[in-house]
């Protein structure tokens, strides 16, 4: 490949991995209703019957360890929830993460998936509300939150149940049941799942200042796309202390959209070339504006670019 190739291929890359993310005002979000939230510790036997409309929000945080503005967030996050009915889930950054101990790859996959590849903090409520960033869009990060934790989600008449059995020291079983209207979510797939947390564990080299980090969350286990079921569970470890909890949680998929082809090792750029077109689609920069830059530079990377000539 040609030197200049090479350094605009590099030059790109670069580009998509440094991108941070401004702070904005609530957005919708079209991945699938995310709601649920029944939970007991992992260590004792429970049986919770609830009402849908009895349902906390689920509030699931992208932070990490190293992250100063997500302890803006998470501390607003907790004078909401101290008048509000809310479960927090903190999901780490793991990809190419050097600091934080806390995620895993899958989970940062997972939420990158259905919500965007972004930079934390970035908070969604109940699957379908994302705010980004610190910067509060009224008086106070409270307030903003709270306006969207007020908005009810009206899933109807209904209800849930979650029956947790300890088998073991790290095991039990989930038994779930769901009556609920689907034909209000659309074309889709409802799958019910166990999010282990972990209330709170220690890192002293985290350099956000908080060292001790709360509602880790350690892992979310499918129990099956059926509306009631009993799955045998083995638990992941805590990372310090024993103080796991299990949360029934019910995650709606839309069908995927279909992605834009990608044409590689075209007029002599390369496979390399393969490599960067996925990160550019996979990035939320990929837009109108940024589009028009990458074909005149790299005019075939894209069948899009093709069909603009």
């Amino acid at each position: 490949m040609e030197p200049r190739k090479r350094a605009i291929i590099l030059l790109i890359t670069l580009l998509l991995s440094t991108q941070t993310v401004s702070a904005g005002p609530a957005e919708a979000v079209e991945a699938g209703v995310v709601f649920g939230g029944q939970s007991t510790e992992a260590n004792t036997s429970s049986t919770n019957v609830h009402n849908l409309s009895e349902l906390p929000t689920i509030v699931e945080v992208y932070t990490a360890t190293w992250c100063s503005n997500c302890v803006d967030v998470e501390h607003a996050l907790d004078d909401v929830e101290a008048n509000a009915s809310m479960h927090q889930y903190h999901i780490h950054r793991s990809i190419s993460e050097m600091q934080d101990p806390f995620g895993t790859d899958v989970l940062d996959a997972r939420f990158h998936d259905r919500y965007g590849r972004y930079s934390p903090p970035a908070v969604v409520f109940n699957g379908t509300t994302m705010v980004r960033g610190s910067v509060a869009q009224s008086d106070s990060l409270q307030q903003d939150f709270s306006t969207i934790i007020e908005q009810p989600l009206d899933l109807g008449t209904g209800s849930s149940s979650f029956v947790w059995t300890v088998t073991g020291e790290s095991q039990g079983t989930a038994t779930w049941a769901l009556d609920i209207d689907t034909s209000q979510f659309g074309e889709g797939t409802l799958g019910a799942y166990l999010w282990v947390v972990e209330a709170s564990a220690y890192f002293k080299e985290g350099t956000n200042g908080l060292e001790n980090y709360p509602h880790i969350v350690r892992d979310m286990i499918h129990l099956g796309n059926e509306s009631q079921g009993t799955v045998e569970v083995v638990l992941p470890a805590a990372f310090d202390d024993a103080d796991l909890s299990v949360h029934l949680v019910y995650q709606f998929t839309a069908p995927a959209e279909e992605e834009p082809a990608v044409v590689t090792d075209v007029d002599g750029w390369g496979p390399a070339a393969e490599d960067v077109a996925l990160k550019i689609r996979n990035n939320q920069s990929y837009n109108t504006k940024t589009r028009p830059r990458i074909c005149k530079t790299m005019p075939n990377i894209f069948e899009s670019c093709v069909l603009d000539k």
